[in-house]
């Protein structure tokens, strides 16, 4: 691992501390983000397990996805609100920042992997429905998985890797809250070009390729609607993938404006706003937009409390 005169250089994290007028009101906010997103993501996670009625492909790969989403506001929220908490900048290990960026990678590469396996549910279950029990089968759901996670931990190791053997100054100055790839990666003395390679390898294989086939899935679903003789049969098959595409063009909207523009286009306040909204905001917009968007999700929560509330 990097070292200057055998020791591990120790990274200060500069937050938000240049804009102390604001930490109070930001501390508050994302407190009350991140317990929002603990309740909402927790919520989903019960239901998807709990009603019968949810116990499909597409339910399946959701509980996954708010279990990434819960664990992944966990790696970031509670460092951000004990820097938030601090008049003065905080200083975070060399093995602290290594391992947040780790489980950052994981969980950031695992959900674009995740989205990638839904909108194939939906394809699978608009355009191939006399297959779909095959296409889906309980075995090529678990698979599919099992594949996000691993291409996730994969990923983290290779960069991790990469990132965390270069040489250090004795104590970088981090400008942002977390240990991303990029700022990070800016700060190494010597030798980036291989990470920075590294990095656009895997921001195209899994950015572009995942959206590139969510698209693709797309179009086949929209040339199946558009076939449908009924306008009620449309707008009925359209509303089961609305949440989907809602949540899709969150999470890759961010993502790709945050690792795909140019470096000469970056500001540090532009990267904390938008690490903030993807880190921070999606994560709790997502179990919102599937509970308010979703009948069967709505319907399966409202018996659960129906269940649970004693009749007068």
């Amino acid at each position: 691992m990097a070292k200057e005169n055998q020791t591990l250089p120790e990274f200060l994290l500069l937050g938000f501390s240049d804009l102390r007028a604001l930490q109070g009101p930001l501390f508050w906010g994302a407190l009350l983000v991140y317990l929002v997103t603990l309740l909402g993501n927790s919520l989903i996670i019960l239901l998807t397990q709990a009603s019968p009625t949810l116990h499909s492909p597409m339910y399946f790969f959701l509980r996954h996805l708010s279990l990434v989403e819960l664990l992944y506001t966990t790696d970031i929220v509670p460092r951000t609100l004990a820097d938030l908490a601090s008049p003065h900048p905080c200083a975070i290990s060399f093995w602290g920042c290594a391992a947040q960026m780790y489980v950052f990678i994981v969980l950031g590469i695992s959900e674009c992997c995740l989205l990638t396996a839904m909108a194939y549910d939906r394809y699978a279950a608009i355009c191939q429905p006399l297959h779909y029990s095959t296409l889906m089968s309980w075995r090529a759901c678990m698979a599919m998985v099992g594949l996000s996670w691993l291409m996730g931990i994969i990923t983290a190791t290779t960069h991790s890797s990469l990132i965390f053997t270069l040489p250090f100054p004795r104590r970088p100055v981090i400008p942002h809250f977390l240990c991303d790839i990029l700022p990070v990666l800016r700060l190494a003395s010597a030798g980036k070009h291989r990470s920075e390679v590294s990095v656009m390898m895997a921001t195209v294989v899994f950015i572009m390729v995942p959206f590139s086939l969510i698209v693709t899935s797309y179009a086949h679903i929209l040339s199946t609607i558009l076939a449908m003789a009924s306008t009620l049969s449309r707008r009925k098959v359209f509303s089961t993938c609305t949440s989907h595409l809602l949540v899709v063009f969150l999470f890759f909207g961010t993502a790709s404006i945050t690792y795909i523009r140019p470096r000469a286009g970056s500001s540090v306040t532009m990267d904390r706003i938008l690490s903030l909204f993807y880190t921070v905001i999606t994560p709790m917009l997502n179990p919102i937009i599937y509970t308010l968007r979703n009948k069967e999700v709505t319907r399966a929560l409202w018996h659960v409390v129906k269940r649970q509330v004693p009749s007068p």
